[in-house]
């Protein structure tokens, strides 16, 4: 029996209009234009603006695009998963949402919640419905709307965020193409270095918990940064070796966009030259579970069939995976 792969076929993403430099944030609190590209490698970041705007609206205008990009009708879609840490609402799931808005109303959808690694998670569980052959038309969405969860107050967190949303549209395949492998891992002790204080049924909203400013981005960055540096080149590491690549043949390094010195070191673990390694950071900070999806939109017009792809995450919880893929169709 033929084996059946998971590949994506098309991808398409949206980013807000209004654009958060780093001299604004100047202004805002005590930094510097120079002090966050060294550190960082983030210029500006975008921002979705306008009252009632959630990561839905995002996400509805990445699907939207997707489907007109690859001619797919919304009745064929079968299923949506939307990974993000900032939903509309608790509930409905925002996928449900995007959905709705979408025209698509012979899927069933749900959110998955992994933090920055979610889109790869997403990925790796959309697979899994495409290889046993139950769906045809897959589509997975990374959104966040960051600017709705920061303290632009906090200098540590503030220059770091931007919103965003990309979304992949995924089919079957006999061809040698597709997800090929991926490796997916969690550790539930990185809660205190990073997460959201308030805002669940631990600490569920009230006057004290928003005076406190709980329910933003809590981060402790020289123990994030320690973890994300091990285990997302662990991780991308373990793949490449797995697959029997090297660097030679790797066409393209798709990594979380958190921090360009964690991209240089996974690179570099895995034996790539900067020039293949997708890079957006500069122009849309870090979109926590839109970044790669933002990478791969970007750099689609140079991406060509056959062409071997290492995604790598690292997240809040913590969460890290990475994803082998090799890449279905020309640009």
């Amino acid at each position: 029996m033929t084996k059946i792969n998971a590949a994506i076929t098309g991808i398409h993403a949206y980013v807000p209009n209004y654009v958060l430099s780093n001299e604004e944030l100047e202004k805002m609190v005590d930094t510097n234009d120079e002090w966050i590209m060294t550190r960082t490698g983030i210029r500006e970041r975008r921002i979705l603006k306008g009252e009632d705007q959630g990561t839905s609206i995002m996400g509805i205008e990445a699907v939207k695009g997707l489907m007109e990009k690859t001619n797919t009708n919304p009745e064929d879609v079968d299923l949506l998963i939307c990974s993000t840490v900032t939903p509309d609402m608790l509930f409905p799931a925002t996928a449900n949402v995007i959905s709705d808005g979408a025209g698509i109303k012979n899927a069933f959808s749900f959110d998955m919640n992994a933090a920055c690694s979610g889109f790869l998670y997403a990925l790796a569980t959309a697979s899994q419905f495409i290889e046993t052959g139950r769906y045809k038309k897959v589509i997975v969405v990374g959104a966040d709307k960051m600017s709705s969860i920061v303290d632009y107050e906090d200098r540590t967190t503030c220059i770091l965020f931007g919103d965003g949303a990309g979304a992949v549209l995924m089919e079957p395949t006999e061809e040698e193409v597709g997800l090929i492998d991926s490796e997916m891992k969690s550790d539930g002790s990185g809660e205190q270095h990073l997460h959201m204080k308030a805002g669940g049924s631990r600490r569920p909203p009230s006057h004290e918990t928003v005076n406190a400013k709980e329910h933003f981005v809590y981060q402790e960055g020289a123990a994030v940064f320690k973890f994300a540096v091990s285990r997302m080149a662990d991780i991308a590491e373990e793949v490449v070796n797995r697959n029997g690549l090297t660097g030679d043949d790797i066409a393209w390094l798709v990594p979380h966009q958190a921090n360009k010195r964690i991209i240089d070191a996974t690179a570099k673990r895995i034996g790539i030259d900067e020039d293949k390694v997708m890079m957006v950071i500069e122009k849309y900070g870090n979109t926590t579970n839109a970044t790669i999806p933002l990478c791969l939109w970007e750099y689609e017009p140079q991406l060509k069939k056959g062409d071997n792809l290492i995604l790598a995450a690292f997240g809040g919880g913590f969460t890290w995976g990475s994803i082998y893929i090799k890449w279905a169709y020309d640009a």
